[in-house]
């Protein structure tokens, strides 16, 4: 197997790190639009199989080059969703599988934003499923934490749990704190506005996908591992638009634990339009004469005034948890409502690995999924969620990394509505 992985930021740099302890590819080639980020990730994985190079992954053309010359098997997608159509169809050019850990964007309804969907996420990818399968490769979308582990939490269920499910609800919440910053997410805070202010999707057996304003329907969520109670609301993600293709549910929900002072920041952001990603015209400081101007996105700049997350993990502290709750019919025919979940402690990530633990945590899930890959232990073709292979191998090959996934069965009154 031989690697592109296209993006050197947090996850992707995390991905390195994580792949470099296993054996099952032959080279990996980390490209990033800053070819000094990618030297820097190959730099500290000390180990021959990694090689550094410069990308744009807004060109199809040029990922296809890249992965052309370097006789790429396997396309590995860590950068921005903004960024996954020209990776996909550079991929796909250039006779490589792919796998990526969001999905292309989403476009809300025109006139009924709050109630129907307009273009979902993932649907200009499930467009080409043909063509992918015609040509015998894969794609493997959704391929992170969330989405990804939650979805093999899904299969998983679905195949050795329960009969019967009423609701996959995604639930994703930490007690995470970063000294010396009052408002420092530890995620892109560009991914953060996006699938935030977006309006949330929601599926129904009887109603097929709808959505709901942002921030509806908050519940207070009692986390494991000493992380407790957080309030969880709706957030459009692509569980919500990938579960209902392969596991059968009578509803399926994302909520994400954001807290009141986060959603107060996105609220104002998008009052103030701080989250428009056309750019706008910005005059240069200066009078009389008329001033030069730059054409800057709002989004950009936001995310350009924070810190990055991916340098915060020394200052950060606390578990960030990643997980489904499942409710139905168990395998015995009673009543069932359990919790399936990973959490990962940010001073063992960085003790361990050197990189904090929200994007450790995502990185981890596209490793495993391309040993499976490799050893044939998952295999298809077409474009397909994680949901979509058996979720024993995948789960005992996590464990074997040193992470182990966990289950509780949740009480009537773990979860609350808000």
């Amino acid at each position: 197997m031989r690697i592109l992985l296209v993006g050197a930021g947090g996850v992707g740099s995390a991905f390195v790190a994580i792949a470099r302890r296993r054996h099952f590819f032959e080279a990996c080639l980390v490209a990033d639009h800053d070819e000094a980020r990618a030297e820097k990730a190959v730099v500290e994985a000390a180990d021959g199989r990694f090689t550094a190079a410069r990308v744009d992954a807004s060109s199809a053309e040029s990922v296809a080059t890249l992965a052309r010359e370097f006789n790429a098997t396997h396309v590995m997608n860590a950068v921005d969703p903004r960024f996954v159509m020209p990776i996909f169809d550079g991929a796909f050019a250039a006779g490589a599988d792919y796998l990526d850990m969001a999905m292309s964007l989403s476009r809300p309804h025109a006139e009924r934003p709050y109630e129907e969907c307009g273009v979902k996420l993932g649907d200009e990818q499930f467009a080409r499923a043909a063509d992918w399968e015609q040509a015998g490769r894969l794609a493997l979308v959704g391929m992170g934490v969330e989405p990804g582990l939650s979805d093999v939490f899904a299969r998983y269920a679905a195949d050795h749990l329960f009969s019967e499910i009423d609701e996959l609800g995604t639930r994703d919440g930490s007690n995470l704190t970063v000294d010396g910053y009052d408002f420092a997410p530890s995620f892109s805070i560009w991914t953060t506005i996006e699938e935030c202010l977006n309006p949330p999707v929601v599926w129904e057996r009887d109603r097929g996908w709808f959505t709901t304003a942002p921030f509806s329907e908050p519940e207070v969520f009692d986390f494991p591992e000493g992380i407790g109670p957080v309030e969880c609301v709706n957030v459009e993600h692509e569980e919500v638009l990938l579960m209902p293709r392969w596991v059968e549910a009578k509803r399926v929900t994302f909520k994400y634990g954001l807290g009141n002072e986060f959603i107060e920041v996105l609220k104002t952001l998008h009052k103030l339009g701080l989250d428009r990603t056309d750019k706008v015209r910005v005059p240069s400081a200066g009078s009389g004469r008329a001033a030069a101007t730059a054409e800057v996105s709002p989004r950009d700049v936001v995310a350009a005034c924070l810190p990055d997350p991916a340098r915060l993990g020394d200052r950060m502290h606390g578990k960030t948890c990643a997980g489904l709750h499942v409710t139905g019919t168990g395998k015995d025919g009673l009543p069932r409502s359990s919790y399936l979940f990973h959490v990962v402690d940010n001073d063992w990530s960085m003790q361990e690995y050197g990189h904090q633990c929200v994007v450790w945590q995502t990185a981890i899930n596209p490793v495993v999924a391309l040993e499976l890959l490799a050893t044939g232990a998952w295999s298809g073709t077409g474009i397909l969620g994680p949901e979509a292979f058996d979720a024993v191998p995948f789960l005992d090959l996590l464990t074997a990394y040193g992470s182990p996934w966990g289950l509780e069965e949740v009480s009537a009154g773990s979860t609350t509505a808000g």
